[in-house]
């Protein structure tokens, strides 16, 4: 195979540049507004049954969509990549904010979050032959969790009676069960579509929830009898299935397989200024100057980690295409 072929292989595989603006808009804005709709779905729901019945409703809709307009069937190779992947990213990773959401102030939990950018850093650097953060991205890292200080005004919390540990460790584990999953997803071995494999990362994801919601209880007599979903909760727990899950959890697959997943990881920056924007907007918070500082401290931080380089390749493997993998191999042989 000729370099021009080679070449010609590699340009035909990297993403639009419009693409993936508009992915990483879709995570920046609707996981940002996912804040309040747990809350309001908290409301009514159980933790563990609310994310059991969201991710399993939507794992069903999409596989059977997807399946319907002619995706391949999954590999029994598939099924444990894609357990593990729901697992990572939605059991533990989603459902570590759910759960600290009941115990923590809101804010602390945003903050508790951009711990997910520097675990996928770490991780990647402590992993065989792994990469070492270059010093942009330590000062991204830095400035970024100094501009989520200035913004959550953490001293808020400081004469706070206690501050709930467990939930706290919830949402720590939860970075590192997204940061594990996003490094993962790289080179685990998923079907052709994307969209059915976050379809079956979400239904075991769901299968998963079910069973824990069953062990702590919340399938009692008691519990379901007390069980009155509001209007609000409600509305809350569909925006959640159709827009955080179904749409933008699938368009956050698709990103991990063109980006560095550091760089996908600055969703947990712009999030909570999404959020305080939204409130203003929606619920008419007032916004102070400290509020406009701390998102641009924030958004030149999602700049300096973004900007950093070299941009690793796309795990081209993943959408099973062996000639882009194998012109893929080559241009990196080459370079070395």
């Amino acid at each position: 195979m000729s370099n021009e072929q080679k070449g010609s292989i590699l340009e035909s595989h990297k993403p639009n540049k419009i693409r993936i603006i508009l992915a990483f808009l879709t995570i920046y804005l609707i996981w940002g507004s996912t804040y309040i709709a747990i809350k309001f779905a908290l409301e009514s729901f159980p933790p563990f049954l609310m994310g059991a019945s969201r991710f399993f409703t939507a794992g069903i809709l999409m596989c059977g969509w997807m399946l319907f307009r002619g995706a391949a069937l999954p590999k029994r190779s598939h099924i444990l990549p894609t357990l593990t992947l729901g697992c990572l990213l939605l059991v533990v990773g989603s459902m570590g904010v759910v759960l600290a959401e009941k115990t923590v102030p809101s804010g602390m939990v945003s903050l508790l979050v951009a711990m997910v950018p520097v675990f996928i850093v770490l991780l990647q650097w402590l992993k065989p032959q792994g990469i070492k953060p270059t010093k942009r991205v330590i000062l991204g890292l830095i400035t970024g969790v100094s501009g989520l200080v200035f913004l959550i005004e953490p001293q808020k919390f400081a004469g706070a009676e206690s501050i709930d540990l467990v939930g706290v460790s919830f949402v720590l584990l939860g970075c590192l069960g997204s940061a594990a999953g996003a490094i993962y997803s790289r080179s685990a071995h998923l079907p052709d579509s994307q969209q059915l494999a976050a379809g079956m990362e979400m239904l075991f994801a769901g299968l998963v929830l079910f069973i824990c919601s069953a062990c702590a209880g919340e399938f009692n007599p008691s519990a379901l009898a007390q069980l009155h979903i509001s209007l609000v909760s409600g509305l809350s727990w569909l925006y959640l299935m159709v827009f955080g899950s179904m749409l933008a959890f699938s368009v956050y697959i698709w990103l991990l397989k063109q980006v560095n997943p550091a760089h996908v990881s600055t969703y947990a920056y712009v999030n909570p200024v999404v959020a305080i924007f939204l409130g203003w907007w929606l619920a008419g918070e007032t916004i102070s100057m400290q509020t406009f500082i701390g998102a641009g401290v924030i958004l030149a931080a999602v700049w300096l980690i973004t900007q950093s380089g070299p941009k690793p390749e796309p795990a081209l493997a993943l959408a099973g295409d062996a000639t882009a993998l194998e012109a893929c191999a080559l241009q990196s042989d080459s370079s070395s």
